[in-house]
Formats: structure tokens, sequence, C-alpha cells
């Protein structure tokens, strides 16, 4: 009798030992009609997560991305969080597949930010929805807007925020910065200045993305979703005011969504409040730390530092009223401005990647991404590429000079 359990149970350890092995296997060698990239799957479940997600304090390429990089070339696979993906720095790939928007790939959002964006809610909205959206958009913040309307509201905006700032013993630039978008971008999108300030909450909100979506309090993710909640508690607050008083003579973004809630399909309150909410986090993440950086690098290089102030110096001393507002013609004349913005953006590189999800097997030098997988677009290679500018982690705003004379 003892035999047969002893029997028993060694079958079933058997059993089990050639599932789990199995499985494993088909973990590390999945299914494809082709080749696949080269690369590692990492460890069953967690994959390579972990290194995916550990900060670096460099601008330059993020270690995860350097290493596999130099091992297996433009082009290889991984998981993350439990995903298969392919991770492109190929920018002729990368051009293409951006082109291909709801032909071979899908807008994707990881895990962490699906739940931020709702993105149960985007996933049955179509293209022609989508095309709506990014035509609002431009409408509202395009060329002629700014030329037009949005530069003097950034100035009185900004205006009004340094004079706080001159009141305080010290400026902690990152914060300050994120407070003061916040009222820029809350007057231009929905023409109001809330009571509370959000502008700290959201500044912190991708930092708890990248990490694992674990809902539990005292976690990163968890703390990200309540700033979250709040914030969507004031853009929905703001919208239901707006609905109420429709129509008014705002003319902001907030009252064209208004207007054509109930005539496009997807219009609805819930994406109302949560575009406003994502359009937030948008300003602040990007604007906010570009800044910062920006005045870093100014004042580690002090000849930059004098260039650019000597230009606005110029543009004041040929105004009528040196008191005047911006103009147009001031904007366009911040040539060494422009450079420095252009070199910033170049070194900041603060988001991790472009997600696409394929909806078509994509055959790509020789290798196969199987439908379904996620695409990882990583732009940042080509900026930091030496072989596209010279000595690209230094900053050095002339070299926009030379990329203009050479029609760039």
């Amino acid at each position: 009798m003892e035999q047969w359990w002893w029997y028993l149970w060694f079958s079933i350890i058997s059993l089990f030992g050639a599932s789990l092995g199995n499985w494993i296997h088909r973990w590390r060698n999945p299914k494809c009609n082709g080749k696949l990239p080269p690369g590692s799957m990492g460890l069953p479940l967690i994959g390579e997560t972990l290194s995916f997600f550990v900060t670096s304090n460099s601008i330059d390429i993020h270690p995860f991305v350097a290493q596999r990089m130099k091992r297996y070339g433009s082009l290889f696979k991984t998981s993350l969080a439990g995903r298969p993906v392919v991770v492109s720095l190929d920018p002729d790939f990368n051009y293409f597949v951006l082109q291909q928007e709801d032909k071979l790939v899908e807008l994707y959002y990881m895990d962490s930010l699906a739940k931020l964006v709702h993105q149960d809610d985007m996933k049955n909205i179509g293209g022609d929805f989508h095309k709506y959206f990014r035509r609002v958009i431009l409408s509202h913040f395009g060329h002629e807007p700014l030329k037009h309307k949005l530069l003097s509201q950034f100035e009185d905006v900004i205006n009004h925020e340094l004079q706080d700032w001159s009141k305080l013993p010290q400026v902690d630039l990152k914060h300050q910065t994120a407070s003061m978008l916040f009222n820029t971008a809350s007057k231009i999108l929905m023409s109001c200045v809330p009571e509370e300030n959000l502008g700290h909450d959201l500044s912190d909100i991708l930092q708890g993305l990248m990490t694992f979506p674990v809902y539990f309090p005292g976690t990163a993710f968890y703390k990200c979703l309540k700033k979250k909640e709040k914030a969507l508690k004031l853009t929905s607050g703001v919208l239901e005011e707006r609905m109420n008083l429709y129509p008014t003579d705002k003319g902001d973004l907030l009252e064209k969504m208004v207007g054509d809630m109930g005539k496009e399909a997807g219009l609805t309150k819930q994406f109302v409040s949560h575009a406003l909410f994502g359009l937030l986090i948008a300003t602040i993440e990007t604007i906010a730390p570009t800044i910062t950086l920006a005045a870093k690098y100014l004042l580690d290089n002090p000849s930059a530092l004098q260039h650019l102030t000597e230009e606005h110096e110029r543009i004041v001393k040929k105004r009528e009223d040196a008191k005047s507002g911006v103009s147009w013609d001031d904007y366009k004349s911040m040539t060494f401005t422009h450079y420095v913005i252009n070199e910033t953006l170049m070194l900041g590189n603060f988001l991790p990647g472009i997600f696409r999800r394929t909806i078509a097997d994509i055959p790509v030098n020789g290798y196969t991404i199987p439908k379904g997988w996620v695409l990882l677009i990583i732009p940042a290679v080509l900026h930091l590429d030496p072989n596209t500018y010279e000595d690209p982690l230094a900053f050095n705003p002339w070299r926009w000079k030379e990329q203009s004379s050479a029609g760039f």
C-alpha cells in the first residue's frame, strides 16, 4: 500500500515537473509564423520587467536598452509585466510603424497607464473619433491659436506666477514650475484656475506608472491612482458646471467638447473628464522637467546663458514700448531660444518610448513580429547617436544653427 502511494506521488511530481518544463519552454520560445527577433523572454511571468523599471540617473540611453542593443542590435524581443514585447531602435522601421496606425498596429498602453487613462473606453472609440479629437486639439493649440491667442495667455499667467515666485525665500524649480503649468493649462483648457493646485501631485504620476501595477496601500502605483481620483474629481466638477452653464463665451477646449457631446460618438462625460485629466498630465509631465533641465544646463553653461540673455534684451530694446507683451514677431526672432529648447528636448528623453500593439504579423529585416505582441519604439537612440549628433551628451545649443544651415 505504501509502495502504491509512493508511485502515485512520484507520478504527480513527474507530471507537474513535465508540465512546468513544457510551460517554461513555451514561455521562452513563443509561437511565431516566422523567425522572432533575438533576445530573451526573461523569467516566467516576470520577464525582464525588473531591469526595465530600474531608475537611471543618466541622460544617456537607459542601461536596459543600451545593454540589449549592444548584444542583439536594433531589434530585440523581451517580456515586460507578462507581455511579449519587441523593442525597436531602428529609426526607419519606427517611422514606418507610426504610419501604420489601424493598419498594422493600434494604440496600446502599459497596464499601469491603461488604468490611468481608462483604456477600456478608448478601445471602443474608432479611428474617426481619434481624427476628430486630434483636429480639435490642433484647432485650439496649433500654429494659428498660438499666434493670435495663446501667446498672450501664456504670458499673462506666467507673469503672475513669476511675481509670486519673487516673494518666496527660495524656489524649488520643478515643484513651482509644475504648479505654474497646472494653473496655465487649467486656464487655457477650462478657463478657470482651481482653488487647489494639483501641479505637484500630477508631476509625480509618471514615476508611479513606471512600477508594477500593484494596487495596495503604500505602493507607488496605489498613490498614483489616488492622485488620479483627486484630479478626476476636479475635472468632472468643472465639466458639470460648464454643462449647466452651456453655452458660454469661453471659446476654450472644454466649451468645444461640451458643444459636441451627443454629436460625436464616444464623446461622453467620462471621456471628456478623462481627456482634460490626460491633457493636464501631458502638459505638466513633459514641460516641467524640460524647464527644470534647461535651467540646470544654462546655469552650468554661462556662455549659453549670456547668449540667451542678450537675445532677449535685444528683443526688448527693439520694441516701441518696452513693457508691451511678447508679439508673434518677437517669438519668431527668438532664434537662440529655440536652439536651447531643441537641445534640451534632445537630451531630456523623459518618456520610456512609444507603445503600439500589432494587429497583424509584421515582417522586418528577416524577422517577424507576431500579431498581438507589444511594440516599444524608442526614439531616444536616434537623438543620442554620435553618428547623428556630434558629442550628443554635451549641452550645445549652437549645434542647431548647423542643423538649420544643413536644412534639417
